[in-house]
C-alpha cells in the first residue's frame, strides 16, 4: 500500500511540473482553540446558531454519538486513533464508551460515566434488549449492566468476524436499526436481529463506507469517502434473491454527482492535496474526499424546509454539506439547494465532523474529533506527511466537541424519559412529528414485547390520521409477531402508498406458509394491479416472487409489458425469478404484447437469459437451443442467442449436452461467426470440446476479463443503451455510436475521464460531427459507479460490435479518478484532447 501511495504522490509531483506550479500553497500553523474560540469560527445558514453540548476533557476523539430513551447521550471514543504521525500504539485498549447527561435542562451536558472502557478502537455501538452492542478490536460483543450502577459488568462475543481485519477507515461500522427491526452497517454485507432471545446473523448488500441511516421510508442512505451520497431505492434483500442474476440497480443508487465543495479556508493538509485540480488556486478543497457519516434529518427543531435532508460531514474541508432530496415515483436525486455556501463551515482547520445524530429535543447533534490529522497511517501520502509535521498539525490529540444545531431563538427542552413510559404513551408516540421519537417508540414497544398492545396497534394501522404513525404500528405488529393477515389484506386498498406497499411486504411471509392467503394475495393482485400507483407496482412485482408461477408469470409479463423501460422494474422482475427464468421465457416468447420489437424488451430478453446461463441446466439449455431453431431468427432469437454468445467467456466449466444443438451446427442463420464460437464455447457433447471464446478475438481477453465483458453487456444495457442502442450504433437525438469510434478505440485513460466527469457539445466520430439536437447536449457523469462498475463497462465497449481495443484494468481506472480530482464539470471535447497532451505520461500511454 505505501508503494502505491509513493507512486501516486511522485504522479502527482509530474503532474504539477508539467502544468507549471512550482510550489503548493501553504498556510502557517493552525493553532489550537478552545471550544469557546472555535465556536467564533463557524458559518451557520441563516436562522440558525451552533452551541457547545460537550467538550474535552469529558469526551475525547468522539467518532459515533447517540441517545438513549431517556435523553442521555452515548458517545463512542476512539482514544487509540493516531496518537502520533506513525500510529504507534494505535493498538492499545485506551478506547471507551461515555455516557453524557444534561441534569438541569440548560442544554449542556454537566454529568458523564464511563459505561465500558479498555476498548481496541471501537467504532460503533447499538442500545439493545438488556444492554449495549459494541464494536470494539473488530469483534462484536453484548455488553450488560447488571448490578444497576451504570457500568457494563458482562462482555459476551457476538460476533468475532464482525470487522475483520479491516483499518479503521475501510472496517464495518453502524449497527444501525431500521424499520423492519434489523441492524444495519456500513462497509459490511452482514445485518444482525435479536431472535427469540439470540442474536442472528444475515447476509446483505454491502453498502457504503462510515456511517449509515435511514429516511421516513426505511431507505438506508450511506455514502463512499468519494461520492457524497448514496441509498437503496428498495428495502434490503429483495434484489439480490434470484442467484441467478446480478442487479444493476436499485441497491447502492447514486442520488447526486455534485461533488463539490466549498471550505472557508484553505486546506492544504489533505491526503491528495498535490494532484492538480484537488485545490483551487486559493488551496481549497474542491470536492469531498473524506465524506461520511450521512444522517437524514428527521427532527422538528430546524424548519420544516430542513425535514427530509440529508447533511454529510467532509472533515478534510471543514463542514457539513446539505442535501435537499427529492423523489420522483420509484426513483429519488439530491441536490445542494445553496451551491457555493455549505450548511455548516469552519475557519479552524481541526474542526473534524465525522459523526452526526437527531436528538430527542429535534436539534441536530455532530460529532467533532477535533484534531489535525484524521488520515490513517496506512493511507498517509509524503505529501500530507510533510503538510501535517511543517503545520504544527500532529498534536495534540485526545481533544473533542459534541455541538448542536438549532434555530436561532431555540431554547433547551427537559429531557424526555420513555423509558418509564406506558405501552399506552410508546403507541402514542409511533405518531409524533419527530422520527427520533417514532423510531424510539417502535424499539421500546418490540423490545417489551407486550402482546397486550396489539389490539391498540391493529388500531393504530387501520385508523391514524398520521400516516408514519400507521407505518410504524404496522413494523412494531410485524417485531412483535403479531402482524394480521386480516389487517394487511384491508390495507391493500388504502390511499396512502407506503401503507399499501408496507402492507404488502408483511404480507409475503405469510403467503408462503399459508396457501389460503397465498391464493387471496393472487387473486387481489392479477385483478387490481393495473390500476396501481408505480410506488405499489415495484413492490408488486417483489411479491411476485412469493407466488405460484401460474399466477405469477402473467403477472410479471404484464408488468414488465407496461413498465420495462424502467431498469429498476426489470431488475425486480429479474429477482422474483430464480429458478423459473426458462418457464417465464417460454411465456414471453408466446405472450401476443411481446411480438413487436421494443428495446426495453430486448433488454430484458438478454437479462433474461444471462440468468438461464448462470443456472447451468443442461436440459433446460437444451430446449432453450431447440426453441431457437427455427427457419429465421426473429428479434426475440437474436437477443437470447447474443446473450449466450456473450456468457461463453465466463464459464469456468462447459455445460455438458447429450447431443449437438441443430442450431450451432447450421451455416444458414447468418449468425457471426465469432458470434457462434462464443456461443459454442459454453457447451460441450459427444465429439465437440469447447474451445476458450478469447481464442477467436484478435485481443485477448483473460477469464477474469471475459467476466468482466459479459458483466459490462448488462450493466450497457440497462445504463447506457437508452442512448447509444444496445447495438452500440447510436440513437437519433439521445447518443452518437460507440461502434469504430475513436473515442472508445483510443486512449484508455481519455475514456474513463469521460464516464467519470461527462462530456458535452460537439463529439466527431467517424469524420462525422454529432451535436445537438441530433444528440443530447451532455452526456452525464457516471462518477457515483465504482471503479469495478465502469471498468465492466469499458471492457464491453471496448471488445464488442466488432472493436477490439483489448480490456481496461480496474488500476487504469482508480488511478484516473485519483488523479483527475477536482473536476466537477463535464470536458468538451476539446478541453479533454488538451487534458491528455498535457498530462501524457512519458511513455506514450
Amino acid at each position: 500500500m505505501r508503494r502505491r501511495v509513493n507512486l501516486i504522490y511522485l504522479l502527482g509531483v509530474g503532474l504539477l511540473g508539467l502544468l507549471g506550479f512550482v510550489t503548493m500553497r501553504e498556510d502557517g500553523p493552525s493553532p489550537v482553540r478552545t471550544p469557546a474560540e472555535e465556536l467564533a469560527t463557524f458559518q451557520l445558514e441563516p436562522g440558525l446558531k451552533i452551541q457547545l453540548v460537550a467538550s474535552e476533557p469529558m469526551v475525547q476523539d468522539p467518532v459515533v454519538i447517540t441517545f438513549d430513551e431517556d435523553g442521555r447521550l452515548w458517545v463512542v471514543e476512539m482514544r487509540g486513533f493516531m496518537p502520533n504521525m506513525d500510529g504507534t500504539g494505535e493498538e492499545q485498549p485506551i478506547g471507551r464508551i461515555s455516557v453524557l447527561e444534561d441534569t438541569n435542562g440548560d442544554g449542556q451536558m454537566d454529568a458523564s460515566r464511563v459505561y465500558l472502557d479498555s476498548l481496541v478502537l471501537p467504532r460503533a455501538l447499538a442500545l439493545v434488549p438488556g444492554g449495549v452492542l459494541v464494536v470494539e478490536n473488530n469483534k462484536l460483543w453484548m455488553t450488560s449492566d447488571r448490578d444497576g450502577d451504570g457500568k457494563a459488568d458482562t462482555k459476551t462475543l457476538i460476533d468475532p468476524q464482525y470487522a475483520g481485519n479491516g483499518l479503521p477507515e475501510h472496517a464495518p461500522n453502524g449497527l444501525w436499526r431500521s424499520m423492519d427491526n434489523w441492524y444495519y452497517n456500513a462497509k459490511s454485507r452482514l445485518r444482525y436481529r435479536l431472535n427469540n432471545g439470540k442474536w442472528e446473523r444475515d447476509s446483505t448488500e454491502f453498502r457504503g463506507q462510515w456511517g449509515i441511516s435511514h429516511d421516513d421510508e426505511g431507505r438506508l442512505y450511506y455514502n463512499y469517502n468519494w461520492s457524497q451520497l448514496h441509498a437503496d431505492l428498495v428495502p434490503p434483500n429483495y434484489l439480490t434473491r434470484n442467484k441467478n442474476h446480478t442487479p444493476t440497480t436499485g441497491i447502492d443508487h447514486g442520488l447526486t454527482l455534485d461533488r463539490r465543495v466549498y471550505p472557508l479556508r484553505p486546506t492544504p493538509a489533505v491526503n491528495r492535496g498535490y494532484i492538480p485540480g484537488t485545490l483551487d488556486k486559493e488551496g481549497r478543497l474542491q470536492e469531498f474526499t473524506a465524506a461520511c457519516s450521512p444522517l437524514v434529518y428527521r427532527g422538528t427543531a430546524l424548519p420544516k424546509e430542513y425535514y427530509g435532508n440529508v447533511f454529510v460531514c467532509e472533515p478534510a474541508g471543514n463542514l457539513i454539506k446539505r442535501n435537499r432530496v427529492e423523489k420522483n415515483g420509484i426513483m429519488a436525486s439530491a441536490q445542494d439547494p445553496h451551491p457555493g455556501r455549505e450548511f455548516l463551515a469552519s475557519t479552524d482547520e481541526r474542526f473534524r465532523p465525522v459523526h452526526q445524530t437527531t436528538g430527542p429535543d429535534g436539534a441536530l447533534y455532530v460529532a467533532d474529533m477535533y484534531r489535525g490529522l484524521i488520515q490513517h497511517k496506512a493511507y498517509v501520502t509524503p505529501y500530507l506527511r510533510e503538510q501535517t509535521i511543517n503545520r504544527g498539525l500532529v498534536l495534540p490529540v485526545n481533544r473533542g466537541r459534541i455541538w448542536r444545531i438549532v434555530p436561532e431563538n431555540w431554547t433547551p427542552t427537559k429531557p424526555v424519559k420513555l423509558s418509564k413510559a406506558s405501552s399506552k404513551d410508546l403507541i402514542r408516540e409511533l405518531s409524533h412529528s419527530d422520527g427520533w421519537h417514532r423510531d424510539m417508540a417502535q424499539r421500546l414497544l418490540v423490545e417489551r414485547n407486550d402482546k397486550t398492545v396489539r389490539p391498540a396497534l391493529i388500531k393504530l394501522a387501520r385508523n391514524g390520521e398520521n400516516p408514519l404513525g400507521r407505518f410504524h404500528a404496522l413494523w412494531t405488529l410485524d417485531g412483535l409477531k403479531l402482524s394480521d393477515a386480516t389487517l394487511l389484506f384491508g390495507l391493500l386498498s388504502d390511499q396512502n402508498p407506503l401503507i399499501k406497499t408496507t402492507a404488502l411486504r408483511l404480507l409475503e411471509p405469510m403467503a408462503k406458509a399459508d396457501k389460503a392467503v397465498r391464493a387471496q394475495l393472487e387473486t387481489q393482485l392479477l385483478k387490481s394491479w393495473q390500476t396501481a400507483p408505480i410506488e405499489q407496482i415495484l413492490q408488486i412485482t417483489f411479491t411476485a416472487g412469493t407466488l405460484d408461477a401460474r399466477a405469477a408469470h402473467p403477472l410479471l409479463a404484464g408488468i414488465v409489458n407496461l413498465y420495462g423501460g424502467m431498469a429498476l422494474i426489470r431488475d425486480a422482475a429479474l429477482s422474483s425469478l430464480q429458478n423459473q427464468e426458462f418457464a417465464f421465457l417460454q411465456t414471453l416468447l408466446k405472450n401476443p404484447d411481446w411480438q413487436a420489437h421494443e428495446p426495453s424488451k430486448e433488454i430484458f430478453l438478454e437479462m433474461l437469459t444471462t440468468s438461464i446461463v448462470r443456472k447451468r441446466n443442461p436440459a433446460e439449455l437444451t430446449a432453450l437451443l431447440t426453441l431457437l431453431n427455427r427457419e429465421s431468427l426473429g428479434w426475440q432469437e437474436k437477443a437470447v442467442l447474443t446473450s449466450m454468445a456473450i456468457q461463453g467467456g465466463t464459464t469456468k466449466k462447459p455445460i455438458q449436452l447429450a447431443s449437438a444443438p441443430t442450431i450451432l451446427t447450421r451455416t444458414d442463420l447468418g449468425i457471426d461467426p465469432t458470434r457462434l464460437a462464443s456461443l459454442s464455447a459454453l457447451f460441450e457433447w459427444p465429439g465437440h470440446v469447447a474451445v476458450k471464446a478469447n481464442a477467436q478475438k484478435k485481443s485477448l481477453l483473460s477469464d477474469e476479463e471475459q467476466k468482466l465483458f459479459a458483466s459490462g453487456r448488462q450493466l450497457y444495457l440497462n445504463t447506457c443503451s437508452g442512448c447509444h442502442g444496445t447495438d452500440g450504433g447510436g440513437l437519433n437525438r439521445f447518443g452518437p455510436p460507440l461502434v469504430g469510434s475513436d473515442w472508445v478505440l483510443g486512449d484508455e485513460k481519455r475514456l474513463v475521464l469521460i464516464l467519470l466527469h461527462g462530456m458535452e457539445g460537439p463529439v466527431e466520430v467517424a469524420k462525422k460531427v454529432y451535436n445537438a439536437p441530433d444528440i443530447l447536449p451532455v452526456m452525464p457523469s457516471h462518477s457515483t459507479m465504482d471503479d469495478t462498475s465502469i471498468t465492466a463497462i469499458l471492457t464491453y465497449i471496448r471488445n464488442e460490435w466488432g472493436n477490439n481495443a483489448g480490456p481496461i484494468g480496474r488500476r487504469t481506472v482508480g488511478m484516473t479518478r485519483v488523479t483527475s480530482q477536482g473536476r466537477v464539470v463535464p470536458w468538451t471535447a476539446k478541453e479533454l484532447n488538451a487534458y491528455m497532451l498535457e498530462t501524457k505520461a512519458p511513455d506514450g500511454k
